[in-house]
């Protein structure tokens, strides 16, 4: 899932640094080599599985996001310290900050005028326009589109070649839109993916429907032949710091510098090596021996940072702008609906989860309880403030009791009063049904699976069973079902660490607004659905806190202990350049040392 995805290291992980360290590394000059005498950074990463800038279903993991970052520069990127209207990060951005008109409706937009493409040709609007035709003709299967929500109820502007506005039907909270509408605009090159085969010359196919909707279908075909990913012609037109230099499905790639990139901030290093581990064990072994340069510490081995420091590296924590959750299927197909569709069922689950133990004792410290669907404030972080929930096994048991239910701990526990009334078990359940689930949770990460083991120890001890299947891509296992997917899975944890990464803006409408791109669980309330809305609508300063007070209280999903981002392990001879305070750092400012400092 675009499960926002600034995530570098593995598949549910982004980068976790916490505060700036040393110089901003903006020279061109190549810095010293590494011990090996190359001028490369090796990466422990999950190699991705999308390179085509317009998300697709079942490929929004993380590592997608930032792969494809590294080659096409977007629209704006964002730094959370930034002093620039809306927090724009200028300086990896292909946009200048946009210009609202008095009414709010129309957002006026420059596009810098030194950015070009690796083959020479300049950005222009005509790459937005291309965009734009392809997305609007083939939203259905644009990942990231929601009914109702952007590019509905829009029109698109080209003023100029470097110039282009975006007006809406109705007024929005600026913020909200600049950072988390427009933000999904990329810049594609019109002048050599406007075609339908390889051999095809490039022509305006795309701005007809019929046209649009080929070539979408061309380029989407050819983002899922990863074998050719390296040798492919359309992927070496690339606007960003990077281009591909290989790339082995399930193994790792290498990047190299775009030797035509416009901007300042040119790559320090020759080649960024993607190295891919199957788990924490194997990527941990690697850090230990000092075989890699940019790794991670799993949360189990946390107690051996020490060691870690003392083989040279550098260690950072960020808790970052995220929640972690364990999602619920609420589709009529999915085997445990009917028992999930029960308020008061889930109730009973949530209270079964005991947050902060988990944190304390599985994540070693390194997570904190998530309490809604808006991320804590700092200085909340760690605490279970704002949690309509706490861990309390005896009102489980009384809630179940109280509706119906025979408890039998440890053993199985059925709908003893079936019906809807007062006291009964509800729509759909009847006597003698048990209590079972059926979890995909992702496999190779220790504190996952010891997570689990507590989870499904503690809901045993109410008769509750959980039966788990760990896959390599639970995101991929867990799509939302319909006719024609089949539907296998009740509760879906979607990675070794936190499941949503927001913007700045911490909005719900992808993630629980009904029908919502990444609603994969299908959850649906009108009173959510308003609330959503007005979030994105009005400017109160509370109107985001009473959307996440009522999904609090409501469980869309179940609320889980909420893990750093990342434990980053970086090679102390590594200088990474500005880091912004979101933990986000980008590998073109990175460089060897050449002082000898850690």
């Amino acid at each position: 899932m675009n499960l926002r995805l600034k995530r570098w290291i593995t598949a549910g992980a982004a980068l976790a640094m916490v505060a700036t360290m040393g110089l901003s590394a903006c020279s061109t000059n190549r810095a010293l080599t590494s011990e090996t005498g190359k001028n490369e950074v090796t990466m422990a990463s999950r190699t991705p599985n999308w390179i085509f800038p317009i998300s697709a279903k079942g490929y929004t993991q993380g590592e997608n996001g930032q792969f494809i970052q590294a080659m096409y520069r977007p629209l704006f990127a964002y730094k959370s310290s930034s002093d620039t209207p809306y927090k724009i990060n200028l300086d990896k951005s292909l946009g200048l900050v946009p210009e609202v008109s008095e009414d709010g409706k129309t957002y006026t937009i420059t596009l810098r005028d030194d950015a070009k493409w690796s083959d020479g040709t300049p950005v222009s609007t005509r790459d937005i326009e291309f965009w734009w035709n392809l997305v609007t003709n083939n939203k259905d299967q644009w990942a990231s589109y929601k009914e109702g929500f952007f590019p509905d109820g829009a029109s698109l502007d080209i003023k100029d070649e470097h110039t282009f506005s975006i007006t809406t039907t109705d007024a929005f909270n600026p913020s909200w839109f600049i950072d988390n509408q427009i933000n999904k605009v990329a810049l594609l090159p019109q002048h050599a993916w406007d075609k339908t085969s390889a051999d095809e010359a490039v022509s305006d196919l795309d701005r007809t429907p019929e046209g649009a909707q080929k070539v979408f279908a061309y380029l989407q075909g050819e983002a899922k032949n990863l074998s050719t990913y390296a040798t492919n012609p359309l992927w070496q037109t690339v606007n960003g710091p990077w281009k591909l230099s290989s790339f082995t499905p399930d193994q790792g790639l290498e990047l190299v510098p775009n030797e035509n990139y416009w901007g300042k901030d040119k790559p320090q290093i020759d080649k960024l090596i993607y190295k891919a581990f199957t788990g924490d064990d194997a990527e941990f072994n690697s850090v230990r021996s000092g075989a890699i340069d940019f790794g991670y510490i799993p949360a189990a081995q946390y107690n051996q940072r020490s060691a870690v420091e003392s083989k040279g590296y550098n260690v950072y924590l960020w808790a970052g702008n995220t929640i972690t959750y364990l999602a619920l299927n609420f589709a009529p197909q999915a085997p445990g609906s009917k028992y999930i569709n029960q308020k008061y069922i889930r109730q009973a689950m949530q209270e079964l989860i005991d947050q902060p133990t988990l944190s304390e004792k599985i994540w070693s410290g390194t997570a904190s309880p998530t309490c809604g669907p808006v991320p804590m404030a700092a200085d909340k972080v760690g605490t279970t403030e704002g949690c309509v929930y706490k861990f309390d096994p005896d009102s489980a048991k009384k809630r179940l009791e109280d509706h119906g239910w025979k408890v039998v701990p440890d053993g199985t526990t059925t709908c003893e009063n079936p019906g809807t009334g007062e006291g009964q078990c509800g729509e759909g359940i009847a006597a003698g049904d048990a209590l079972s689930f059926k979890l995909i949770s992702q496999s190779g990460f220790v504190s996952t699976h010891q997570m689990f083991e507590e989870i499904i120890s503690q809901f045993g001890k109410l008769g509750i069973k959980i039966d788990m299947n760990e896959v390599p891509d639970s995101v991929g296992a867990s799509q939302a079902c319909d006719d024609e997917t089949p539907c296998t899975w009740d509760l879906s944890f979607f990675g070794s660490q936190t499941s949503w990464g927001f913007p700045i803006y911490a909005s719900g409408e992808r993630l629980f607004a009904t029908n919502a791109p990444v609603n994969l669980g299908q959850y649906s309330n009108p009173e959510a659905d308003k609330l959503i809305e007005e979030s994105t609508r009005s400017t109160a300063p509370d109107a985001l806190q009473a959307y996440n007070d009522f999904l609090a209280e409501d469980l869309p999903v179940l609320w889980m202990p909420n893990p750093y981002y990342q434990i980053t392990a970086v090679k102390n001879t590594i200088d990474l350049g500005e880091l912004d305070a979101t933990g986000d750092t980008w590998p073109e400012d990175w460089a060897w040392k050449t002082d000898g400092t850690k």
